[in-house]
């Protein structure tokens, strides 16, 4: 099955080698380019990528805001690309709906098999800042969040099954469906309806954001 893609950045130069990587998987097909968030959210809607590639600092619309009106649509899954592995950029992107994040850094075994993924409706996250990541999310209140986020969190956690609260502690473990399946003893494909059904009834478009979620009301 092809993954069709949309890259965007601002920089023509990395758009093209992006490209280039990804259409050399075989699987993955690069179906537009954009050069800001704007244009990024128009080929979206009218092509409907199962991924956007998405840099973060572009003119205009930035990408924190095209993330945020992707995800808002479910236009497509978003899987950001930085050079900074912890500033408030990505934080923003991340809370905004985005699937995760590489750093630029990446080489391209690693780009191509986030693109899977997150095609597959998985979630990526680079390794090197996993772990801070998260613990800076847990520890730090978002735009328009206050001192309570915890109890907001611990209560719509409440309002799960045993089981959801499971998946939802793996998620903030960074789980796949596999490691999913392998720890609750269930197929992948069970897991991966434990994880829609925790989404939704989170309101969460992401696991990213389910992971963050899970930190926040202490199951992980």
């Amino acid at each position: 099955m092809t993954t069709r893609v949309l890259v965007a950045d601002d920089h023509a130069a990395i758009r093209s080698g992006l490209r280039l990587i990804l259409e050399a998987a075989g699987d993955i097909e690069v179906v537009a380019e954009a050069a800001d968030g704007a244009a990024a959210v128009t080929n979206a809607r009218a092509l409907r990528p199962d991924v956007v590639l998405m840099d973060i600092r572009m003119p205009g619309m930035d990408g924190i805001t095209a993330t945020r009106t992707l995800t808002g649509e479910r236009l497509a899954d978003v899987l950001v690309l930085t050079t900074f592995d912890l500033d408030e950029y990505v934080f923003g992107a991340l809370r905004a709906g985005a699937a995760g994040f590489l750093l630029k850094t990446a080489d391209a075994a690693t780009l191509v098999d986030a693109v899977r993924r997150v095609g597959a409706g998985e979630g990526v996250l680079a390794p090197e800042v996993t772990r801070r990541l998260l613990a800076t999310f847990a520890a730090t209140p978002g735009p328009g969040q206050d001192a309570g986020a915890d109890d907001g969190a611990r209560a719509a956690v409440a309002e799960l099954t045993a089981r959801e609260r499971e998946v939802l502690a793996g998620l903030g473990r960074g789980l796949s469906n596999a490691g999913l399946a392998a720890d609750l003893g269930v197929s992948p494909a069970t897991a991966k309806t434990h994880v829609s059904r925790v989404l939704a009834k989170l309101g969460c478009t992401s696991r990213v954001q389910a992971a963050i979620l899970a930190r926040e009301a202490g199951l992980v």
